[in-house]
């Protein structure tokens, strides 16, 4: 699991590659990942937009930008926890993520950014 904090604001992130949506000889790997966001500041504070930059082991890299995460804004107030679901397709074996969430305080509406750690994703037959 790769944890970081910033602005107060805790990520957690935990991988696993899932074997029955991939198909390797098509160059197809799909990894899931759970995330853990955890509000540890005195402000309710609200997830507006997500930015990922994503590279795979070829040293392909993309960016994913939008609204929330998977189809929510959510609130947390202080002390909450918010966890989701989600996957990264990739052409290679290996790949990394990190990003950032664009973060809202509800009090007086200033924004600031809550980094992603990143992660590495690793097909276990890589790893013998």
């Amino acid at each position: 699991m790769e944890t970081l904090t910033t602005n107060n604001i805790t990520v957690s992130v935990e991988t696993e590659y899932l074997a029955a949506h991939s198909n390797p000889r098509d160059g197809k790997f799909i990894f899931g990942y759970h995330i853990t966001i955890e509000n540890g500041s005195p402000h309710t504070v609200q997830l507006l937009r997500r930015h990922w930059v994503i590279v795979d082991s070829s040293g392909t890299m993309r960016e994913v930008e939008g609204e929330g995460v998977v189809g929510l804004q959510p609130v947390l107030a202080p002390g909450d926890v918010h966890g989701y679901s989600s996957f990264c397709n990739l052409d290679t074996e290996i790949g990394k993520m990190a990003g950032t969430y664009l973060m809202s305080r509800q009090g007086d509406g200033s924004m600031f950014e809550a980094t992603i750690p990143e992660f590495k994703m690793v097909a276990p037959f890589k790893l013998n």
